[in-house]
């Protein structure tokens, strides 16, 4: 089934050969896997311990049915619905700094989905020392100001930071528009690398 028939066949098989990894897959982590499977990416290595809860259904990309089981599992099967031949390495285990390079090694970019400080910076680190290029996100709680999520590119260097870096979730709830917004902008960032344009 070819979903991106508007695509060169050499952009095709360039996204097609892609293997992606994602560092969590609750509000960025399933809305960005989501976006990169509907653009063509052939592989995402997905990897988040947590259950689906009724209170992510806000906002990530899983459904009532689904609540009480894996999220790699359950985001597993929503993006084979979208794509049925999509490959798929899928962690049930919590990312940490010993385990991150072996995880995400065989990947070309790495999304940062992650929801505490900490871990962000932890993955963020452990990445940029094994040379990958990382999508972070920081800053994207609440609503509105939609004009305020941007990305930039922290010293000119392979991270590239999606959001207003300044919200946080413990002043505002993180909310369906502007965390979709965020997710959106990491996959359109992913994809613009891939295709070799600056995002």
């Amino acid at each position: 089934m070819e979903i991106n028939s508007s695509l060169s066949p050499e952009e095709r098989e360039t996204l097609g050969r892609a293997v992606i990894g994602i560092a969590g897959a609750g509000g960025l982590g399933s809305n960005c896997a989501m976006h990169l499977v509907r653009c063509g990416v052939g592989k995402l290595v997905i990897a988040d311990f947590d259950r689906v809860s009724g209170g992510n259904l806000n906002r990530q990309f899983f459904f009532a049915d689904q609540v009480g089981r894996p999220k790699v599992e359950a985001l597993g099967e929503n993006l084979r619905r979208i794509v049925p031949g999509v490959e798929l390495s899928l962690h049930d285990l919590a990312v940490d700094g010993g385990n991150a390079a072996d995880l995400f090694g065989h990947c070309g970019i790495v999304v940062e989905a992650f929801d505490s400080g900490a871990a962000k910076q932890m993955l963020i680190r452990a990445m940029l020392a094994a040379g990958k290029t990382v999508v972070a996100a920081s800053g994207l709680a609440g609503w509105g100001r939609s004009n305020e999520l941007k990305l930039r590119r922290i010293g000119g260097g392979k991270l590239y930071l999606v959001g207003d870096a300044e919200s946080d979730v413990a002043h505002s709830p993180p909310f369906s528009p502007r965390v979709g917004i965020a997710a959106a902008m990491q996959a359109n960032t992913v994809i613009a690398l891939l295709l070799g344009v600056e995002p």
